[in-house]
């Protein structure tokens, strides 16, 4: 499976950014896609997953400010974020999972700063 994620870049406290991520490859139906991030110094995180059976996990911090979704026909993950704060600035990388096995993409910067 790989991964294809886009959408970071550099946003100003209080913004919003919508990052999406691609999956290719040997798909199993029954999978999970999310989101997780890494910020400098810092142990990465869980920031929020969907099932492709619609159910959905996130960090505490992100709740009501980030939504994670999916399109299952297209493979596809993304993570809105609104109300962005300095301190979710990081790398966040797009994940995968199926079949007992994870998956991560390159990774995304996501600066918030003004």
């Amino acid at each position: 499976v790989q991964l294809q994620a886009s959408g970071g870049g550099l946003v100003q406290p209080g913004g919003s950014l919508r990052l999406s991520c691609v999956a290719s490859g040997n798909i199993f139906s029954f999978n999970v896609m999310g989101w997780y991030r890494q910020a400098p110094g810092k142990q990465r995180e869980l920031v929020a997953t969907v099932s492709s059976t619609g159910n959905t996990n996130s960090a505490d911090r992100v709740k009501g400010r980030f939504t994670v979704s999916r399109d299952n026909a297209k493979n596809t993950v993304f993570l809105q974020m609104i109300s962005l704060k300095p301190e979710d600035t990081a790398v966040y990388y797009c994940y995968f999972w199926a079949l007992g096995s994870n998956y991560w993409g390159q990774g995304t910067l996501v600066t918030v700063s003004s």
